[in-house]
């Protein structure tokens, strides 16, 4: 972000903020197998929800640390209950049902189209007409959709679809709250803005699952208790602390592109450590997925 009137600082490239994005790449890329994992110990509503309520007192408790103010001005309440609703409280509850459906490596991957579609509802939201490039990472957008749906035959494609569209779900409600941020910014400190979306958009995610679901803590095993640590402290505090160092050290750009290894380590460890399929049809859908999300962020 520049101040108007003012020369735009060349960005650098740092091996400090390398680091950084790399910390945050593998913290979020383990977190799916994690997820998926645990998901066979607890209910999927309680578990994306209560670590994200803990996650995101953890993150407030940071932000003080570091000097930076919890305090919401009334005029944003609105805009941060839109990005918390949008961002996170979709994010996290259809995202976790989506992986009832499917393996950790095709939730990741259907996630992270979301930059294709922010590139696409920019335009009637923002104004930015699609170009070539958005057009084209929107085509190997649902060509890798295409590759996952019909990597295993009919049957299995079939049995895979309400997972497929909750996971769309999500990623289309991340998108629009993505593009909606450009247009109604929440002018917070990074970690404040971080712990009172997370908090906010989990809190009805956490309370629903307690309420509807049948949730037995004395059942979890001592490696659930271990990834819900991961779950609650790696994902939501190491990686996002880690992500907003690297935003100030790298280009915007870079950071985008460093985050595609995201699913790259979700579909790879989801195979190694859950035997999840890694054939011809995966890759193919990994390929087209990154060529797409490389595209609409460079558009």
């Amino acid at each position: 972000m520049t101040v108007q009137g003012q020369p735009r600082a060349r960005a650098v490239v740092t091996p400090a903020g390398l680091l950084l994005l790399a910390i945050t790449s593998v913290g979020w890329g383990f977190n799916w197998p994690v997820t998926k994992y645990l998901l066979g110990e607890l209910p999927p509503l309680t578990l994306r929800g209560s670590t994200g309520v803990i996650g995101a007192g953890l993150l407030a408790l940071l932000a003080l640390l570091r000097g930076q103010s919890l305090r919401v001005p009334r005029k944003l309440w609105p805009r941060l209950l839109l990005a918390a609703l949008l961002n996170v409280g979709c994010w996290m509850a259809l995202m976790g049902l989506a992986l009832l459906w499917l393996p950790a490596s095709e939730a990741a991957l259907i996630a992270y189209t979301m930059p294709v579609w922010a590139s696409i509802l920019a335009w009637p939201i923002l104004g930015e007409r699609p170009n070539g490039l958005r057009v084209i990472s929107l085509v190997m957008a649902f060509a890798g959709l295409s590759a996952i749906m019909g990597g295993n035959g009919l049957a299995t494609s079939i049995a895979k679809m309400p997972g497929i569209i909750m996971a769309l779900g999500g990623s289309l409600g991340f998108a629009l709250g993505t593009v909606l941020a450009k247009k109604l910014p929440l002018t917070l400190p990074p970690l404040s803005a971080a712990a009172w979306q997370i908090g906010v958009g989990c809190l009805p995610v956490a309370i629903a699952g307690l309420s509807i679901e049948r949730t037995n803590l004395a059942a979890l095993s001592q490696t659930g208790w271990i990834l819900i640590v991961y779950a609650t402290v790696i994902q939501f505090c190491v990686a996002y602390v880690a992500w907003f160092a690297a935003l100030k050290r790298l280009p915007a750009s870079v950071a985008a592109i460093g985050t595609m290894a995201v699913p790259v380590i979700g579909v790879v460890t989801s195979a190694l450590a859950l035997h999840e399929p890694l054939g011809i049809g995966q890759i193919a859908a990994l390929g087209f997925t990154l060529g797409g999300v490389a595209l609409a962020t460079r558009s």
